[in-house]
């Protein structure tokens, strides 16, 4: 007898044995043998039906079919000549998943959602081949790494030769590799987790879900089930089993705007950027995307933002973008709150997925205009957004240089140079213009400091310059004395923290210096999408470096809630001697420091006695410089 033989023969009696053809099978050993190799066969369900149902409803439709196998109202059933209950059973259960349509009677599993664990590279991999399959590959595939089938085999239990031919091809190009990632955990709907779906549905409806529905697994040998706690903001979504219950992980329920929604809306922001690249349509890779963002594998390179939570997709989001860049494939999502980026790599490799998360509620004309769809080493690829009629490059560096054309297809932005990693001898920064459709020969400054949104840049000009009225608002820094002051402060990005949505340089003084020319005194403040803001003051003289006066984090300082500001440094003239600068915003009046005092909201002295500054404003207040206090 040969090995397969001897092996086949050897399973068989470890199912109970072969039953005589023809002859009638007891249904209670039909379903002792159905329990005892009921992973297998829920597994084998899996790997066939389609994944454009979501993970979910994939392992509810596996359970079904396998738990259907078994016919009704017959006390036996009849199986081939050459077959064994096993076989009967494995035919039987991959050709209902092979027909399965929409099941109807599935059991529901109110209030979780369901899913195998997540694997890693060589698992999204092999998922990402298998959902390029039809079903009798995908099935055959199955049958001949998990059963150890041949091709003629494999074909005889689908039906479809053709497809097992396919099957063995891809085999053989994925070899062990494929092997080791379909026996994992990642294809097995035996061992779950589950995350709730609709507490606050639930909560607000005083309802519970009856999880007593789990019993669909009654057969598995292990079910992990791990509740993370929901964010306490994400919107409710359906009971897992009722309709739309996978809606958030359903590609097919993705929210995509119109084209020309922009020019039309009252709202121009992230909500209005309809779906651009060329993978829009691919449902494949927007699946995994939305897998991946709901539960990522260890192995999935992960950055979450400063105040964005990590939660997977309570809703069907938005899609903004899918489409290929320099060998990756990226997706990017907005849920309302959130903008979420999925890459993977397009070929074959040792490269990771990656997945990005960072907040973007609020946003709009400009801190709404670009994303970034790929960073590298020394340069990045941006998507700009549909309201954007001309795109530059510039260097804050060199105020007096005109933008350079910037190459724009499909919204994707040409590579632009990084910022570099250390100094601040060149800083780039994209110069966009918005569409005469929503505002006239609008005009502002980007730059990229990390993020996923690059940050804006603004600017506040002396008081009592030009035409600015009291207590203005910044401007955009597009001007001639804005793009002089960026500059010099540009200088002061890189060390700035993360999560910046925009920058400010506010000139809040000017003061001539002793031994002759004037000093501007700047302050930086850097707002993140979170709230908080972090803030560089510091003085530039006409000629010669600037000076740093302070600097201070968590504080409303420079915003339009703190414009009251007192700042100081220790100056040298060009003789070399000592004098203590001190400055202060339009409401000070009166200044002491280095044990002088003075009127105004200006203040020198030569050979301090001490360097501490205190200011007073008119209603009374006394200030003292950030960082001091």
């Amino acid at each position: 007898m040969s090995e397969r033989g001897e092996r086949k023969r050897r399973g068989a009696q470890d199912r109970g044995g072969p039953e005589p053809s023809g002859r009638p099978v007891p249904l209670e050993r039909v379903e002792a043998v159905l329990i005892e190799h009921y992973a297998r066969l829920v597994r084998l369900a899996y790997l066939t039906l389609s994944g454009d149902r979501g993970r979910h409803r994939r392992v509810l439709d596996a359970h079904r079919i396998v738990q259907r196998a078994m016919p009704r109202l017959k006390r036996r059933v009849r199986i081939g000549a050459d077959e064994d209950v096993y076989d009967w059973l494995r035919t039987r259960v991959v050709r209902a998943a092979l027909g399965a349509g929409t099941l109807r009677g599935v059991p529901a599993v109110l209030g979780l959602r369901l899913f195998p664990r997540a694997g890693g590279v060589a698992e999204l991999d092999l998922d990402r081949r298998l959902a390029a399959t039809e079903p009798p590959t995908r099935a055959a595939y199955a049958l001949m790494v998990l059963e150890g089938m041949s091709e003629a085999e494999a074909g005889g239990v689908t039906g479809d030769l053709a497809a097992a031919r396919t099957a063995r091809l891809l085999h053989e190009r994925l070899g062990a590799e494929g092997e080791r990632a379909l026996a994992s955990g990642e294809f097995d709907p035996c061992v779950v987790q589950a995350t709730p779906d609709d507490l606050l549905r639930r909560r607000r409806d005083g309802r519970l879900a009856a999880a007593g529905a789990l019993v669909v697994l009654a057969g598995c040998a292990v079910l992990a089930v791990q509740l993370p706690r929901p964010a306490p903001s994400a919107p409710a979504v359906p009971a897992a089993g009722q309709p739309g219950a996978s809606a958030a992980l359903d590609p097919r329920h993705l929210v995509r705007a119109d084209a020309d929604l922009w020019a039309d809306t009252s709202r121009v922001d992230l909500t209005a950027w309809p779906a651009r690249g060329d993978l829009v349509a691919d449902d494949s890779l927007l699946g995994r995307a939305l897998r991946v963002w709901d539960h990522p594998a260890p192995s999935v390179r992960r950055t979450i933002a400063p105040g964005a939570t990590a939660e997977g997709p309570a809703r069907s989001p938005r899609l903004l973008y899918a489409g290929e860049l320099q060998k990756r494939r990226i997706v990017l999502f907005h849920d309302g709150a959130r903008i979420v980026r999925y890459t993977e790599p397009s070929g074959a490799g040792d490269q990771e997925a990656t997945l990005d998360v960072a907040l973007a509620d609020g946003s709009g004309v400009t801190d709404g205009s670009a994303l970034t769809l790929l960073r590298g080493a020394t340069s990045a690829r941006y998507l700009l957004a549909p309201w954007i009629s001309a795109a530059g490059l510039r260097d804050l560096r060199d105020p007096d240089h005109l933008p350079e054309p910037l190459r724009v297809t499909g919204g994707v932005t040409q590579p632009v140079p990084l910022p570099p990693e250390k100094g601040c001898g060149t800083w780039p920064a994209l110069q966009l213009r918005s569409s005469s459709k929503i505002v006239e020969n609008h005009r502002f400054l980007l730059t990229d400091l990390g993020e996923l949104s690059p940050a804006h840049l603004t600017y506040q000009p002396l008081p009592g310059s030009g035409d600015r009225k009291r207590g203005a608002r910044p401007v955009e820094a597009t001007g001639s004395a804005a793009l002089t002051a960026w500059s010099t402060t540009s200088c002061e990005l890189p060390r700035l923290d993360s999560g910046i949505r925009a920058v400010n340089t506010w000139d809040f003084a000017g003061q001539q210096l002793p031994g002759g020319g004037r000093g501007t005194w700047s302050c930086v403040r850097a707002d993140t999408w979170q709230g908080p803001g972090q803030v560089v003051i510091g003085m530039r003289p006409d000629s010669g470096r600037p000076l740093e006066a302070g600097a201070a984090r968590h504080t409303a300082d420079c915003s339009r809630f703190g414009q009251h500001l007192v700042a100081s440094v220790v100056y040298r003239d060009g003789d070399g001697n000592r004098y203590l600068l001190a400055a202060g915003s339009r409401s000070v009046t009166g200044l002491t420091g280095g044990g002088k005092t003075a009127s105004g909201h200006t203040l020198a002295v030569r050979n301090p006695a001490n360097t501490t500054v205190e200011a007073r404003t008119a209603t009374g207040l006394r200030l003292s410089p950030p960082g001091t206090r």
